[in-house]
């Protein structure tokens, strides 16, 4: 087994590692063997959510691992994330133990307001004080928000009793996110990093953060992977990586990441890939007042 990655200290006192395994979009059918060859190679992060529709495959994959003794349930820091049709209060509890039972397990270490916007225009407010009776109940060990903006991030910070301790957004070199994981260090919460290599298209040779001939050169004088540099380059930045694959030769290069160091000027390479473009929009949820995406972060 390779080392474990390095670990980052949440403002909980929990312990969470730097590179995990996403699944969002994984196949199914494929998502179980993806999460048992992760733990083999060594990740003990692994990030899904109730609308991925894979936390059945999840949960017996992982727990196989535990029942084999790879694993104790302790070594493995799971996430997963409160659907937008489960923001009403009254349903917060519930839909977390929906998910505990798909998962088999008894508590999840993160569980995450997964959008701001919420059917029937809930304030997440209400529903985020729903969210830390989750920890009272020891349900989740940690709870966090995924896709908020700063000022979203401010209001939940002045109104809460328990302190969200991550915001997973998208962020990738072309998206690079400086600003909000500036925003979010100051206030010690830890920015999760989803399509961390901005949803590669090989058909297309797209985004040129992979496919671009200066990427590849950098990779080359490293001996890695265009992958690996681009997320070298997010941990750089302070942020947890979460790359998705279900591809066996790319979940043990990807884990790699962390294994040496960019030089300064190769990180102001990296840094030039940045366009401000987001890919992922929720463009359906454009009207609502709580769309997170109209502000710059």
């Amino acid at each position: 087994m390779s080392d474990l990655a390095p670990c980052v200290d949440l403002s909980n006192g929990q312990k969470m590692p730097v590179v995990g395994l996403g699944t969002w979009q994984s196949p199914k059918n494929e998502t179980g063997e993806a999460v048992k060859k992760a733990i083999d190679v060594g990740y003990r992060l692994i990030d899904t959510a109730y609308v991925y529709e894979n936390e059945k495959e999840i949960g017996r994959a992982v727990n196989e691992k535990i029942a084999t003794g790879i694993i104790k349930r302790e070594d493995i820091f799971v996430i997963t994330k409160l659907d937008t049709r489960h923001h009403k209060p009254m349903l917060v509890e519930r839909a977390c133990r929906e998910s505990l039972l798909k998962l088999s397990l008894d508590y999840v270490d993160q569980y995450l307001i997964h959008f701001p916007v919420g059917e029937g225009f809930v304030d997440y407010m209400d529903t985020w004080k729903a969210m830390e009776n989750l920890v009272d109940l020891g349900l989740a060990k940690g709870i966090g928000l995924s896709n908020f903006n700063a000022k979203q991030i401010d209001r939940v910070l002045k109104n809460c009793r328990i302190r969200p301790v991550v915001n997973q957004v998208e962020c990738h070199p072309g998206f690079n996110q400086k600003k909000l994981i500036e925003f979010c260090r100051q206030r010690n919460i830890v920015i999760v990093a989803y399509s961390p290599l901005g949803l590669p298209r090989p058909q297309d040779q797209r985004p040129l953060l992979i496919y671009d001939k200066t990427i590849h050169k950098m990779a080359e004088s490293y001996k890695k992977t265009p992958a690996q540099i681009c997320l070298n380059y997010l941990l750089n930045l302070g942020v947890v990586v979460i790359p998705r694959s279900v591809n066996p030769e790319h979940i043990e290069e990807n884990f790699k990441c962390f294994t040496f160091k960019l030089s300064a000027h190769d990180l102001e390479i990296m840094d030039s890939y940045h366009t401000g473009e987001r890919l992922i929009t929720f463009a359906a949820c454009e009207g609502h007042k709580f769309y997170p995406f109209h502000d710059e972060y």
